[in-house]
């Protein structure tokens, strides 16, 4: 398929139609099936136009954002995968089992990782208990 600018010689009316091969469009002018939609002339010709560039400026900086997320989607992916292998899961009830590991003299237990909420990390710090939160994809997340 390919566009072509028209103009019409009578009216000067400018519009845009598409012809699957510009033998196509060579075609139908010669049949004289090429017509104006503002004053129904026959004299349409095609205008200079630049062609529609693929990569245009916008498109290369949505795809290097595209890239870049997906970039840190992996690495935070990565990270998620070491923290299943190495962390026990405790959930809702990480804000208890942190508070428990941290106050217990002999609990030598494996790190943990879970939920909880911006205010009750908060809390945690002021405890003294060392949180860090990082973003979480679900596996089901394309």
């Amino acid at each position: 398929m390919i566009k072509y600018k028209l103009i019409c010689k009578n009216c000067d009316t400018s519009f845009n139609s598409w012809f699957s091969s510009s033998k196509e469009y060579e075609k139908l002018k010669k049949l004289r099936h090429l017509n104006c939609h503002n004053c129904n002339s026959l004299n349409v010709e095609k205008t200079l136009m630049a062609p529609s560039v693929v990569n245009s400026k916008e498109n290369i900086l949505s795809i290097q954002k595209d890239k870049k997320f997906l970039k840190v989607k992996n690495k935070i992916k990565e990270y998620q995968k070491f923290i299943k292998n190495n962390f026990n899961y405790v959930g809702d009830n990480f804000v208890h089992e942190a508070r428990s590991i941290h106050y217990s003299k002999d609990n030598k237990s494996k790190g943990i990782y879970g939920k909880a909420s911006s205010d009750d990390i908060s809390e945690l710090k002021d405890e003294g208990i060392d949180t860090e939160t990082i973003p979480w994809f679900n596996d089901n997340e394309n």
